[in-house]
């Protein structure tokens, strides 16, 4: 797939566009601090993008002056006092050194994570041990809904996975019927990975975001609404990917 990458300045925007063999041209804002980036088709030039997003230039503040006034989690160093979040709860972490140990994270009722690490563990390390927790939970939590949600819709995944990804929740490969989930999701609401489960499963049925696909979400999940936007308030990592 022949993909090119280039930021322009719009209006005084850093805006990444993302040439791609697709035919529509789309325009999103993402979280953590409002940045701007189009996906487009390789044969668009730059002026059609500038043209696209002067012309959204009013929704595109409004969405980073929303980002920009959301809670927001300090940059992480992993010492006991710090706050993280799972499943929308928040904990205070605990970290207990010990030579030998072995690396990994308890819960201790609902609101005390428990880090247990050796003397020498870098805190890059120790946030790997947090990120290894939070892909376990979702791995064991995805196949309960998986196996509630494809006899609702009718559709049955073939594969599916956890990963980072900078831009979205979730996606959906129709031709391979794979879905791959935000590993983000790990530190939102439940009911948020739940919507999410649900709209990439509804691509089984419908490519697009028109008419048909709002309909299948109002028909299974009719608070999805309010779902997108407890997901979307709240609160944010301070990323550096």
């Amino acid at each position: 797939m022949s993909i090119e990458s280039r930021n322009i300045t719009v209006s005084g925007l850093t805006v990444e566009v993302v040439r791609k063999p697709i035919k529509n041209l789309h325009l999103g804002v993402y979280p953590p601090q409002g940045r701007v980036r189009v996906a487009a088709p390789l044969a668009v030039d730059d002026e059609a993008v500038r043209l696209a997003v002067v012309g959204k230039l009013g929704w595109i503040k409004r969405q980073r002056a929303k980002f920009q006034a959301q809670p927001r989690q300090s940059q992480r160093r992993m010492v006991s006092g710090e706050s993280h979040y799972f499943f929308g709860q928040r904990y205070r972490l605990r970290v207990h050194e010990s030579s030998g140990a072995a690396l990994h994270i308890a819960l201790r009722g609902k609101a005390c994570m428990d880090l247990f690490v050796r003397p020498e563990t870098t805190v890059e390390r120790r946030e790997q041990v947090l990120q290894d927790f939070y892909r376990a939970e979702l791995k064991r939590l995805v196949p309960e809904l998986l196996e509630k949600w494809q006899p609702k819709l009718g559709v049955e995944v073939r594969a599916w996975g956890i990963k980072r990804m900078k831009t979205k929740w979730g996606t959906c490969n129709i031709e391979a019927r794979r879905i791959w989930l935000n590993l983000e999701l790990a530190k939102k609401p439940v009911q948020c990975l739940e919507y999410i489960l649900v709209h990439e499963l509804a691509h089984l049925h419908e490519r697009h975001h028109n008419d048909r696909f709002i309909s299948l979400l109002d028909q299974h999940l009719p608070q999805w609404g309010q779902l997108r936007e407890l997901l979307n308030n709240s609160h944010l990592a301070e990323e550096r990917w």
